[in-house]
């Protein structure tokens, strides 16, 4: 048999069918045309191909499809699923956190908003877009998961929506909240049939693509972590305790019967490309004697302003002074990131989390040898390279293990 994962992010689609033994057996990626505009249609049709691309023996022997979507994306449809508005992305803010003076949570203000909207009177679901693609499959809407409807006020301690929220007018759109990974219904018979799909597949509950691309890692264990290294520095911690801060902007998910908590830093790969370029940071890596501390006392940002694990809007960069040697000045700066990643996983603690024990390093800069035992100094723990961290993956993993996927 056969697992799916399907990942809807930022700039496209992506599949990933895994085999019993949890092996890799098909990807394809459907890329947005312009991903600022993407809408429903793009979805739809993103999601067919996909399935559309998978080997027809693979398809046949499909046991289970799991669907991950970007957090705060959300849309309106009607009774047949069909959207009544365009969506509003995560990252769209016309619909701001207010209502009636009263302080709402992201997701939920756009449904706030996305009511106000002409045409709107007859809407019959609020989705958040990893369910409206899972209940394309299924035929059946008006199921969402915890970690999706997070950031729409859905409480995870409580595992209900909070009382203020029923009494909101768009409590009737809400959906019914189960744990990611929960047997949601067998595939539509009109999908199965034109894609000679396995009838008795069965589509489960997804998650976020952040948190998709965290079980992607296999990391299950208090204290273990994962650093994201792109663009930005983002950090997630398994927790025996859930953490919360708006000043850092830390929270936490619902993990099973633990918590992930999670920060990000404006810092990352997005100011090392400020200087460098992709050979540059092979070459200087290279060049780098990690075993020594290079003398800088760097805070390597973008732009002014950092969130965490220093919560300051007018933070300067700290970059000076710059040696004449490139290879130095990078790694000050690897450094710098470093401690700031040190610093993050300190806060987690300081603000009850469980110890950092051991990380597993993600994203473009999990490739450099030199800044893994930079950080592995500053940390004082062990860090390893994801073998996985593509969230189609973790989604597919999520389709073949359902709930039990959750310690």
């Amino acid at each position: 048999m056969f697992y799916l994962g399907l990942d809807f992010g930022t700039s496209g689609a992506r599949a990933c069918v895994i085999n019993a033994a949890g092996q890799e057996m098909f990807e394809a990626n459907i890329d947005y045309v312009v991903p600022q505009q993407q809408d429903t249609a793009d979805w739809r049709t993103a999601l067919f191909d996909l399935l559309a691309k998978i080997p027809p023996a693979q398809r046949a022997a499909l046991a289970a499809i799991s669907v991950d979507g970007t957090s705060g994306t959300v849309l309106l449809t009607n009774d047949e699923l069909e959207p009544i508005t365009p969506p509003l992305l995560y990252n769209d803010m016309r619909a701001g956190t207010n209502a009636d003076g009263v302080v709402l949570p992201g997701s939920l203000a756009k449904g706030v908003w996305l009511m106000a909207q002409p045409g709107t009177a007859h809407a019959r679901y609020f989705f958040h877009q990893a369910d409206w693609l899972a209940a394309l499959l299924t035929g059946a809407g008006g199921v969402s998961d915890y970690h999706n409807a997070l950031k729409t006020g859905f409480d995870p301690q409580q595992l209900n929506w909070p009382a203020w929220i029923q009494a909101l007018p768009i409590a009737q759109l809400l959906p019914q909240v189960v744990t990611p990974g929960t047997k949601l219904g067998r595939i539509n018979r009109h999908t199965a049939r034109h894609f000679n799909l396995n009838p008795a597949c069965i589509v489960r509950a997804g998650t976020t693509d952040s948190i998709a691309a965290f079980i992607a890692t296999g990391v299950d264990q208090p204290g273990h972590a994962v650093t994201s290294l792109g663009t930005t520095l983002v950090l997630k911690l398994l927790s025996t305790t859930r953490v919360e801060s708006a000043e850092y902007g830390v929270y936490s998910h619902r993990f099973g019967n633990l918590w992930l908590a999670g920060g990000a830093s404006n810092s990352g790969g997005g100011v090392l490309r400020q200087f460098f370029n992709d050979e540059d940071l092979v070459a200087l890596s290279m060049q780098i004697r990690f075993e020594q501390i290079s003398g800088l006392d760097y805070y390597p940002l973008p732009r002014p302003g950092e969130r965490f694990p220093v919560a300051d809007p007018a933070l300067l960069p700290r970059l000076t002074p710059r040696p004449p040697n490139d290879a130095l000045f990078l790694h000050g700066m690897l450094e710098g990131i470093a401690r700031i990643e040190a610093q993050g996983y300190a806060r987690l603690a300081e603000l009850g989390a469980t110890p950092l024990q051991r990380v597993i390093s993600a994203g473009g800069g999990s490739k450099n040898e030199a800044w893994r035992h930079i950080r592995e100094n500053l940390l004082g723990v062990p860090i390893e390279t994801a073998q996985q961290g593509a969230a189609a993956f973790g989604a597919a993993r999520l389709a073949q293990a359902g709930v039990e996927l959750l310690p």
